[in-house]
């Protein structure tokens, strides 16, 4: 059960400041791969049935170097957006295809649970091809020394 969870019937019409935070398992994300908590900073724009979010979600990816296999941390701010309209509203077909296609959310008029959209945000910003640094020269293919600490002393291919 995510904690990223707007509770719509205590907001006020307008725009509001809403900060959440959950953790990385609440998220359907690895919590080994991830340092902390997921924060999320948001502006909740709450008009009549519509709900408008945008804001950042912030976290701390921990990763594994493609080139040299050490662990760090990636720190991530994504951009977060997500409309949501009451359920009711409109036709079922119409509200089952809105959502199908990720244009838009629906909600109970309660609340608003983001998790599942946090979820998909964060995984899109990971990388493919990780690196420590941009300039990580990996590991040696002959002994597997890190390079990055130095030369390894084999001998130099001619």
């Amino acid at each position: 059960m995510s904690e990223l969870k707007i509770d719509l019937a205590a907001l006020a019409p307008g725009v509001s400041r809403v900060q959440l935070q959950a953790e990385p398992q609440e998220l359907g994300l690895e919590s080994l791969g991830w340092s902390g908590r997921i924060e999320a900073d948001l502006s909740v724009d709450k008009n009549g049935e519509r709900v408008s979010v945008r804001g950042r979600l912030n976290a701390v990816a921990g990763l594994e170097c493609v080139r040299c296999l050490r662990h760090y941390d990636l720190p991530l701010s994504v951009p977060f957006e997500v409309f949501a309209e009451r359920s009711g509203t409109g036709s079922r077909s119409e509200e089952q295809e809105l959502e199908r296609d990720h244009y838009m959310m629906f909600h109970d008029g309660r609340r608003l649970d983001l998790g599942e959209q946090a979820h998909d945000a964060l995984l899109l910003e990971m990388p493919m091809a990780p690196y420590c640094r941009d300039d990580c020269r990996g590991l040696c293919s002959r002994c597997g020394a890190d390079l990055n600490d130095g030369p390894c002393g084999c001998p130099s291919e001619t």
